[in-house]
């Protein structure tokens, strides 16, 4: 009886470096429904952003169609995106 025969593996001849990894971001959309007062309300009561940087965040969304307004953790992301789509905002998470 003869032995199995065992091919050898081969292994790719690549210099890659993984991509370490990327953060996750929470993205805010634009929407014809909220106000610009109320939508710079919630990013000051959610993030505890200054007045001035959670309307420069909500002119984004307003004039771009959106904002990044947190990055971290998927998970964190996830409950950010939570707890604006909580206060009526339309709200993503994808990779940074």
């Amino acid at each position: 009886m003869a032995a199995p025969q065992v091919a050898p593996l081969e292994t790719p001849d690549t210099d890659e470096v993984p991509a370490p990894d990327r953060p996750w971001v929470t993205i805010v959309w634009d929407d014809p429904v909220n106000l610009m007062a109320y939508v710079t309300w919630v990013f000051q009561k959610l993030f505890g952003y200054s007045r001035g940087r959670a309307e420069q965040l909500m002119l984004d969304v307003h004039h771009k169609g959106k904002a990044v307004v947190s990055s971290g953790t998927r998970e964190r992301m996830e409950h950010d995106a939570s707890q604006l789509h909580a206060y009526g905002l339309w709200a993503t998470v994808d990779r940074a």
